[in-house]
C-alpha cells in the first residue's frame, strides 16, 4: 500500500495488487467474536457522523455498501433509508471523453476552484476494473491528490467491478451518500470507454464531454456516439500553442451542436475553451452549468428527469437481481452446463439451447 502522506480522509488511497476474498470492511477476528463485531456497526450513529461532514464515516458507509457480505448489505440499505431524507440537494455533473483527454486534470483544476469558492465537492472516480483480479486497474496510482487534500473535497476512485458500461453498481448509492454528507456538487468521472457515457447520462443533471484540442477525428472516434449526450463540450488543453486552434474548435463544435438534438429539453448545449494548467475557461464552465441548472429548473425538467433515472434506477436494479438469481441457482447451473455440450457439439443451435433452458417455466417467452 503506498503511504498517504496524510490523506487518510480523502478515500483516494487505495490497496493494489490482487483481489482477496476478504470485504474490505470487516476487521478479521476469531469465529467465534466475528459476529458480535458486526452488530456493533451502529447505523445511527454513523449516520449522525455522516450527515455532521465527517468523511472517514463516508469513508465507512461507502465500503459498506460496497461489501458483498450479505449482512453488510442490509445494514447498507438501513442506512440509505435513514439518510434518503437528507439527499438530492447537490447538483450532479458526469464528465467524460477519450483517453489522454486530462479528464482527472480537468476535475482536479476545477475541484479546486469550487473548493475556493467555498463549495463541497464529492469526486467518485470510476477505474477500470480487472478481468483477472475483479480489482481496480489504476488504484494504485495517486490521482488527484492535491484535490485530496482539500478541506472542502472528498475524492473516492472505485472499481467498475465488471459491471455493463464500466459504472460500479453502487455508484448510485455513493452518490447519495454524499449528499447526505452535504456535498452541493458530485463529480463522476467515466472510464471513458463503452457504454459507460450512457449509464452515467442516466444518474446525472449535467453531462460534460472533454475533447482534445485539434486532434484528429479517428483520434475522437467516441465523440461522435456520446454528442447527442452532452450538455456542454469541453475543448480542453487550450494553452501555449494550442489556444488558436482551440478556438477554431469550439466554433466547429457550436455549429455541429446547434445541429442535433439538445440533451436536455429547453437547454442548448454549447462549447468552452479550458485549459486546467493555465486555468483558463474553468470559471466560465461553472458559469455555465449554473446556467442550466437555473433554465432546466425554470422550465420545470430538473426533477422530472431525476424521477426518470429513479424510475430506470428500479427497474436495471429488477434486471441485475434477476441475472444474479438465475445464475445462482444451482440446478441452472448444471442445465445450462449440459446444454452447452450439446451446442458446442453442433446437435443443437443456440436459440434451441435459449428455448430448452426455459421450456419449463412459464413465466419466460422461448425466442422466436
Amino acid at each position: 500500500m503506498k503511504e498517504n502522506n496524510g490523506a487518510d480522509e480523502s478515500a483516494l488511497f487505495v490497496m493494489e495488487g490482487v483481489k482477496g476474498t476478504h470485504d474490505g470492511f470487516t476487521k478479521i477476528t476469531p469465529k467465534k467474536f466475528r459476529k458480535k463485531r458486526e452488530e456493533q456497526i451502529d447505523i445511527h450513529q454513523l449516520s449522525k457522523e455522516i450527515r455532521s461532514g465527517n468523511r472517514i464515516a463516508l469513508s465507512r458507509a461507502i465500503t459498506l455498501i460496497e461489501s458483498s457480505n450479505s449482512s453488510h448489505k442490509e445494514l447498507a440499505q438501513k442506512l440509505l433509508q435513514e439518510l434518503l431524507s437528507y439527499s438530492g440537494n447537490s447538483i450532479r455533473i458526469g464528465i467524460t471523453g477519450v483517453p489522454g483527454a486530462g479528464k482527472s486534470t480537468f476535475i482536479e483544476s476545477f475541484g479546486s476552484m469550487l473548493c475556493d469558492m467555498g463549495k463541497k465537492v464529492a469526486v467518485l472516480a470510476i477505474d477500470p476494473s480487472s478481468s483477472l483480479s475483479g480489482g481496480s486497474i489504476l488504484g494504485d496510482k495517486t490521482r488527484m491528490e492535491r484535490l485530496s487534500r482539500e478541506p472542502n473535497a472528498f475524492v473516492r476512485p472505485s472499481p467498475s467491478a465488471g459491471t455493463l458500461g464500466g459504472v460500479h453498481k453502487k455508484t448510485r448509492e455513493t452518490m447519495l451518500l454524499c449528499e447526505a454528507a452535504g456535498f452541493d456538487v458530485i463529480l463522476i468521472e467515466t472510464v471513458g470507454v463503452g457504454q459507460s457515457e450512457t449509464y452515467v447520462r442516466g444518474m446525472v443533471d449535467f453531462f460534460l464531454l472533454l475533447v482534445l484540442t485539434g486532434a484528429r477525428d479517428e483520434l475522437q472516434g467516441m465523440k461522435k456516439g456520446i454528442m447527442e449526450l452532452a450538455d456542454g463540450i469541453i475543448v480542453h488543453k487550450s494553452d501555449g500553442d494550442n489556444v488558436s486552434r482551440a478556438k477554431r474548435t469550439v466554433r466547429e463544435y457550436k455549429q455541429i451542436l446547434h445541429f442535433l438534438q439538445p440533451a436536455t429539453p429547453g437547454w442548448m448545449s454549447t462549447s468552452l475553451a479550458v485549459s486546467s494548467i493555465a486555468k483558463t475557461g474553468l470559471q466560465e464552465t461553472w458559469e455555465m452549468i449554473c446556467k442550466f441548472e437555473d433554465t432546466v429548473k425554470s422550465k420545470g425538467y430538473w426533477n422530472q428527469r431525476r424521477v426518470e433515472q429513479t424510475k430506470d434506477w428500479f427497474h436495471s436494479m429488477i434486471t441485475d437481481h434477476l441475472i444474479e438469481s438465475f445464475y445462482r441457482n444451482q440446478e441452472t447451473k448444471q442445465l445450462l452446463h449440459s446444454i452447452e455440450d450439446v451446442i458446442l457439439h453442433g446437435e443443437m443451435t443456440v436459440t434451441q439451447g435459449v428455448n430448452k433452458v426455459f421450456e419449463k417455466d412459464e413465466k419466460f417467452t422461448p425466442l422466436e
